[in-house]
């Protein structure tokens, strides 16, 4: 198994506290949130998926 770059551990990181907000609201999904459009939360872990996909570039080209 191949060690986990900077980018997958930064969205291990999201994903644990998006799940932990998530628990703390007794939900198992961000789109029964009332915050869903305005969570800083969630912007950040997606933001983290899109880097990851990514590697960080910003002019797309992600790697599967």
């Amino acid at each position: 198994m191949n060690e986990r770059d900077e980018f997958e551990k930064a969205m291990d990181t999201k994903k644990e506290l998006l799940m932990q907000c998530q628990n703390s609201k007794n939900l198992n999904s961000c789109y029964n949130c009332t915050e869903l459009l305005s969570c800083l939360t969630r912007k950040e872990y997606v933001d983290a998926v899109y880097n990851s996909m990514s590697k960080g570039k910003t002019e797309g080209g992600f790697e599967f």
